[in-house]
């Protein structure tokens, strides 16, 4: 971008150099680009005023002023800037307030089943629940099973060789009469 800005900056130097050689010089300077003589730009009216005397064509050159604009900071003056401290003392009353507790222990001992109740507020007092746990021991019958005993009869049969024994009596009978005996 600035080599496009310097690229033109200096082609408007040439151009308005050559504007000025020209009025000195009175020579025509020609440029390609923007001659008034160009053959399509030609109409009756401008083709007297163009030429001269000799046809020879009139060249006016355009120029075209680009402005660039820089900024730079100039100091325009400063200031310094001091300060001093003054002391002063200064009575002020300043209310402070401060709170007293009265701790005030009130005997209960009394046994509870539930867990303790929380802390409760009557009026300006607080009251906060103690407790002590305390071990107590007792003995107590716990039944713990029970047995259940049923009887049941299986008979079963098992062949067994036993010797068993018999006695068998025998009677004589004697006759003293008689003297055969007889069997009885």
């Amino acid at each position: 971008m600035k080599e496009s800005s310097d690229k033109m900056q200096s082609e408007f130097e040439e151009k308005l150099r050559q504007s000025e050689s020209a009025k000195n010089n009175a020579k025509p300077v020609v440029d390609e680009r923007r001659t008034i003589a160009n053959e399509t730009a030609k109409t009756p009216e401008t083709a007297e005023i163009n030429t001269t005397a000799d046809q020879q064509p009139r060249v006016i050159p355009v120029v075209e002023e680009q402005i660039r604009v820089h900024k730079k900071t100039v100091e325009t003056g400063s200031v310094h800037v001091s300060k001093d401290v003054h002391e002063e003392e200064v009575t002020v009353d300043v209310p402070t307030v401060h709170e007293e507790v009265n701790v005030e222990r009130i005997a209960i001992n009394k046994y509870v089943d539930s867990p303790p109740p929380p802390v409760r507020h009557e009026g300006d007092v607080m009251i906060i629940s103690v407790l002590e746990e305390e071990v107590v021991v007792t003995k107590r019958l716990k039944l713990v099973e029970e047995v259940h005993v049923t009887k049941r009869k299986h008979e079963t049969k098992e062949n067994q060789h036993i010797t068993l024994r018999k006695e068998e009596v025998k009677v004589n009978r004697v006759d003293l009469n008689n003297e055969n005996p007889n069997k009885v």
